[in-house]
């Protein structure tokens, strides 16, 4: 899955043939996407989406789907889409996990707002906080939800640093969720490449 640019239909794969690339890229398209996982804590996993992740993403709903109409297919581009990084960004997708269904339960009532709690602090720079779920609300007053997705906004000095080898730090400031991890090196590499 090397297409690289703007997902339209005519990018895409016919069923048939994404049926076979599927069964021969696997591999390389899970170990593409654990690469740009960053775990934060013990609970929470930031996956930084790509052009390729979003494209596999968008190949798979076709296939689970069986969607081959072009309308259908054009919906499904505008749904993952807008998760593309567009050269002074990242965007991610926020998975809260708690395996116990009691606890996912009582965690995402104490987590409200953590999403937007979320940051990117590239070395000698001031903080980013996430512009969260810009496609809809994904909480209410009971709980948060255990999906949402990021977009971290970089200046152009920011974008520099991080091509130019600056660490990045992921962290947390949700009062309940206190935590930072520094963005290992490979997985670093991958996220510059997607920086103007």
């Amino acid at each position: 899955m090397q297409v690289t640019g703007k997902i339209t239909r005519d990018s895409l794969m016919t069923l048939e043939a994404y049926s076979q690339h599927r069964k021969e890229n696997k591999a390389a398209i899970m170990a593409h996407r654990q690469l740009r996982s960053v775990h934060l804590g013990e609970h929470i996993n930031v996956q930084f989406e790509s052009e390729t992740s979003i494209r596999y993403q968008i190949q798979e709903m076709l296939r689970l789907e069986k969607i081959f109409e072009a309308e259908a297919i054009d919906q499904e581009i505008e749904a993952y889409a807008p998760l593309v990084p567009e050269g002074s960004n990242w965007k991610a997708t926020m998975l809260i996990e708690y395996p116990d269904v009691n606890e996912r339960k009582r965690e995402l009532a104490r987590l409200i707002g953590v999403e937007d709690q979320l940051f990117v602090e590239v070395e000698g720079h001031a903080r980013v906080y996430a512009i969260a779920d810009e496609d809809m609300d994904r909480e209410n007053d009971e709980k948060t939800s255990a999906v949402h997705f990021l977009r971290f906004e970089l200046d152009a000095a920011m974008c520099a640093a991080v091509k130019a080898g600056a660490s990045v730090k992921l962290g947390c400031d949700h009062t309940y969720y206190p935590a930072h991890v520094t963005i290992p090196a490979e997985t670093l590499a991958s996220l510059a490449s997607d920086l103007r």
